[in-house]
């Protein structure tokens, strides 16, 4: 354990082997929590090694098996803690016959499922659901030639989420209303993070779709980012050390926008083209003209004392440097060595 760090509480991690989860758990294990994190096979060594090998694991680390589809199957480790992250979400990978019920039940339904665990916990503190940003920005009523500065109190349409079949925004929307509803009956203490577009080293050597998308792009497979049109992009390690400010903070509550930059896709091809000149990334995306500006409103984090967001150059530095050492990316950069 580091010198001078404070034993805390007992904390639980959903999705622990997952992109933000595992970083999560690496903040937490240094601010001196216990960390009990859930995964489908805590056995899996190729899953989860990667989790044993962050400082304090081996004293303050403890994974069990979880299922989102499981009722009771998170009882176990969630009893006995004062907070829990749910931060475990399904995001489809491959081509599905039927996307929709594919992400939205396992959506909804999984975070259902936490949340009747912690009920049951008489231990309980403050749950820290991870949404995203996407819940508050797919709205029909955006005008494509102005500019709006969307905050908390927005949500996106789910009427439109089904006509533009948008089902990660769909699912992320309708569990996070779950969430509320049922906190809210059930008098638990829950506090919202919505990130936007996260970047970042990734602990797991396995990427995950948001990874995996920006080493597309950084190998010139531009199609995934071309329909962003403006998106908010925030480094992984801030979205870590914003679950754990509103989780810690005393006053905070309700929803939090977590983002740093927000861009278009053809802003964001010229800074990283620059940046960049040894990747094929082009100097410019196609420009949307049809798709609305917005900026989000982070005050609201600002207000607890998050102090700064890393900018767009680091969090791509740090996530080039992590792709080029675990060998997805062969580049020489000067900040890779």
């Amino acid at each position: 354990m580091a010198a001078n760090v404070e034993l805390k509480g007992k904390v639980c991690v959903t999705g622990a082997s997952g992109f933000l989860a595992s970083w999560l758990i690496k903040r937490l294990l240094l601010s001196g929590y216990q960390v009990i994190g859930t995964v489908r096979d805590p056995e899996n060594g190729k899953k989860v090694e990667h989790l044993w090998r962050l400082e304090g694991a081996k004293e303050r680390l403890k994974l069990v098996k979880g299922d989102l589809m499981e009722e009771s199957s998170f009882d176990e480790a969630i009893m006995g803690c004062e907070g829990v992250f749910h931060t475990a979400s399904p995001v489809l990978g491959r081509p599905s016959t039927n996307p929709k019920e594919e992400i939205l039940k396992p959506a909804i339904d999984g975070t259902l499922n936490v949340l009747r665990s912690c009920k049951k916990n008489p231990a309980l503190k403050r749950v820290v659901l991870t949404s995203s940003s996407s819940t508050v920005r797919a709205r029909s009523d955006l005008d494509p030639n102005g500019n709006i500065v969307l905050d908390e109190s927005s949500w996106s349409c789910e009427i439109l989420c089904e006509r533009l079949k948008i089902w990660y925004v769909l699912s992320k929307t309708e569990a996070e209303k779950a969430a509320w509803k049922f906190c809210n009956e059930n008098h638990i203490d829950l506090v919202a993070v919505l990130p936007s577009f996260v970047v970042g080293p990734s602990l797991p050597p396995e990427l995950c779709s948001t990874a995996a998308d920006v080493l597309g792009l950084l190998k010139g497979e531009t199609e995934k980012f071309e329909w962003h049109g403006r998106m908010g992009y925030v480094h992984i390690d801030d979205v870590a050390a914003c679950h754990i400010l509103v989780y810690e903070h005393k006053d905070a509550s309700g929803r939090y926008l977590c983002s740093s930059s927000v861009v278009d896709n053809h802003e964001l091809a010229s800074i990283l083209s620059l940046r960049y000149p040894a990747l094929p990334i082009p100097k410019r995306f196609k420009k949307l003209d049809d798709r609305p500006s917005y900026d989000l409103d982070t005050s609201k984090l600002k207000g607890l004392g998050f102090n700064a967001f890393k900018s767009i150059p680091e969090m791509f530095d740090d996530c080039i440097k992590c792709l080029v050492d675990q060998g997805h990316l062969s580049v020489n950069l000067p900040f890779c060595s």
